[in-house]
């Protein structure tokens, strides 16, 4: 294999795995925990606790008037209505912010350099490659939503959003919860009813 096409395939190999990783950013990690005895059928009402989890000192946050919404919505979408006397669900949410370190190691070319560093790249014994590792801080955010059954007080249901959180995100708070609420809610075990084209 000659050294230009060795440094082709290493142009492309390189070039598919940012494409896998771009991919990969792009679609938030959502896990449900699902209680498979609740009949999800039976709840028409539901309110939200007070104070939730996303509150903050004696007052409802910004971020938990925009997960109220969102999640009104969703549920709305599925038949439920808001009840605040005698609700049947009850909803919570909890979230965390963390700052992360995202490594990618991938291997480059060693190229213009000789085997003991002395042929200079005029000449070599053969393709030498090294490992070159990248480092990239990141803002992590977790959102859960629990679902719980008010009179039996028992949790039925709980969605766990977690995604990378860009400056864009935080700058627009209420779509970026928004799209968290409706990724978690894609997995509740009713489907709200699919939207009229």
């Amino acid at each position: 294999m000659t050294a230009q096409l060795t440094r082709r395939l290493l142009s492309l190999g390189f070039a598919a795995s940012l494409l896998a990783l771009a991919g990969c950013a792009t679609a938030p990690d959502v896990r449900v925990s699902v209680d498979r005895s609740a009949d999800f059928s039976k709840y028409k009402t539901f309110a939200f606790t007070s104070p939730l989890g996303t509150d903050r000192g004696g007052y409802q946050s910004i971020v938990s008037q925009h997960l109220k919404a969102a999640t009104q919505r969703e549920m709305e979408a599925r038949g439920m209505r808001l009840d605040t006397s005698a609700p049947q669900l009850l909803v919570n949410f909890n979230g965390s912010l963390t700052d992360k370190l995202r490594m990618t190691t991938m291997p480059a070319p060693a190229m213009g350099v000789g085997y003991y560093g002395y042929r200079g790249g005029m000449y070599g014994v053969g393709s030498q490659y090294f490992d070159q590792t990248t480092v990239t801080p990141y803002k992590e955010g977790t959102l859960n939503i629990d679902v719980v059954d008010a009179a039996a007080k028992q949790l039925v249901w709980e969605g766990v959003v977690t995604d990378s959180v860009t400056q864009k995100d935080l700058d627009n708070l209420q779509a970026a919860l928004d799209a968290a609420v409706a990724a978690a809610f894609a997995k509740y075990p009713i489907p709200a009813p699919a939207k009229a084209k």
